[in-house]
């Protein structure tokens, strides 16, 4: 991996940033202006895998329970729903967007943009109707991250942001950032996050490093590997799989025969090209953030196409 291919790769594609790590250190940086660096910016969903990590680390310190235990345990209400499969929709169903509510999160029944309008967007997620059986069909929903956003401050009896603060942010030496609210005071689950691009290579660096930083084991190995190994396979145009809040997927160079020619990866990904890919087998973190705004063009793959092609 040279950083002059590097260069040469990124320079046609509108990144704020772009930084690689490998084995360890900082092997590529690259933003569009030097004040990039230092700024807070919308990760949008990535939003999303920060959230599973928190949501993780309260669990191992049973703060939060099993995930196989019922969302009912937490919103006894949906127990007199007409539905009666609302009271077997689990923790890891909401993780792995497999509950089965009626959602479009953009276009078509625009749900995530009424939720945002609405009074309570917990009450709002909720009173969906299921289109199917709990576990069956994964349904991109940022409603349902908005549901563990909620879930999780009421297992650590702390705002979201405090506790990733305390557990998270502190640790990997995340000073400042920025977290939007929802109408009743819950931190947004499924967006809203801001950080500086170093920020997230240090995320995506302690995935790698499976849990660990700075001798201090903030995910236990077995948590993370559960929380991104692929629980439903996506369905088209998306590829490739999802986790707790975490995509995944594999590159394989075509005409090599060469087993290192191919690797598995997970990745947090947010609109407007966010985007913290970890690839265990490269030891490797990538991290792209961009700035696509309104109706484009569907933005490139430029990991794969551009980036995946040099490590």
């Amino acid at each position: 991996m040279e950083p002059s291919q590097l260069t040469a790769a990124v320079a046609p594609y509108p990144l704020r940033s772009c930084l690689i790590n490998r084995q360890g250190r900082l092997a590529f940086e690259h933003y569009r202006e030097t004040s990039t660096a230092g700024e807070l910016a919308k990760i949008n969903s990535c939003t999303k895998s920060v959230l599973s990590a928190l949501f993780c680390i309260a669990m191992e310190k049973g703060l939060l329970p099993d995930p196989n235990t019922l969302l009912a345990e937490f919103y006894p209400r949906i127990r007199q729903d007409r539905d009666p499969r609302k009271a077997e929709i689990t923790l890891e169903q909401l993780l792995s967007m497999t509950a089965g509510f009626n959602w479009t999160e953009f276009g078509g029944q625009n749900s995530f943009p009424r939720m945002t309008r609405s009074e309570n967007w917990i009450d709002f997620v909720l009173e969906q109707r299921l289109s199917h059986n709990p576990g069956e069909h994964m349904e991109y929903n940022s409603g349902v991250s908005q549901l563990l956003a909620a879930i999780l401050v009421q297992g650590t009896g702390m705002p979201v942001a405090r506790f990733a603060e305390e557990e998270l942010f502190g640790p990997l030496g995340i000073e400042q950032y920025e977290w939007e609210q929802d109408p009743q005071g819950i931190h947004t689950g499924g967006f809203g996050l801001r950080l500086r691009p170093a920020h997230l290579l240090n995320f995506g660096q302690l995935f790698l490093q499976q849990g660990e930083w700075e001798q201090r084991q903030l995910i236990t190995p077995g948590l993370l590997s559960r929380s991104t190994q692929t629980v439903i396979q996506a369905d088209s145009p998306r590829r490739g799989g999802y986790a707790w809040h975490w995509w995944t997927d594999s590159y394989a160079r075509l005409h090599q025969e060469s087993p290192d020619a191919a690797f598995r990866y997970y990745y947090a990904r947010g609109y407007g090209g966010q985007f913290v890919y970890v690839i265990p087998e490269l030891e490797t973190v990538v991290v792209l953030t961009q700035d696509h705004r309104g109706k484009q063009k569907p933005p490139v793959d430029m990991f794969r196409e551009s980036i995946a092609p040099l490590l």
